[in-house]
């Protein structure tokens, strides 16, 4: 195995020197690693492969939608928003949201999971930018 590194060394070597890696994109540019520290070690290779599809898990699409909510009801407020009937849709959206969030945490085990509870922490600061 040994020599297969020393070949493979040996040929990207030889391709820097002469130049073909140059060209490529984010060439000079340090390398946008992923933090996937928030994210329970068993649930890492699923979360990277729905990702990389383009797919979120529907937990985290109700969380996201849970917090576009809550900020939505924050600027009726703010806004002094006299809408009662805007403003208790949105109450309602977001109590129905919660509602499917809980069962779907049920369904999966994951309501009293303490790496799911942490990892739901992480997404919702990064989410919501506000660090409890």
């Amino acid at each position: 195995m040994a020599i297969l590194s020393w070949l493979a060394e040996q040929r990207i070597q030889e391709a820097m020197r002469s130049g073909e890696f140059a060209n490529l994109p984010g060439h000079g540019k340090p390398l946008e690693l992923e933090d996937l520290s928030g994210v329970p070690e068993e649930l890492r290779m699923s979360y990277k492969i729905m990702k990389n599809a383009g797919l979120l898990p529907e937990e985290l699409t109700l969380r996201a939608e849970c917090v576009t909510l809550e900020e939505l009801l924050v600027a009726c407020h703010r806004s002094g928003n006299n809408d009662t009937g805007e403003r208790k849709e949105l109450e309602t959206k977001l109590s129905l949201k919660r509602l499917r969030l809980q069962q779907l945490l049920q369904e999966r085990g994951l309501e009293g999971n303490a790496a799911y509870a942490d990892y739901g922490d992480a997404i919702r600061q990064r989410l919501t930018g506000i660090e409890e």
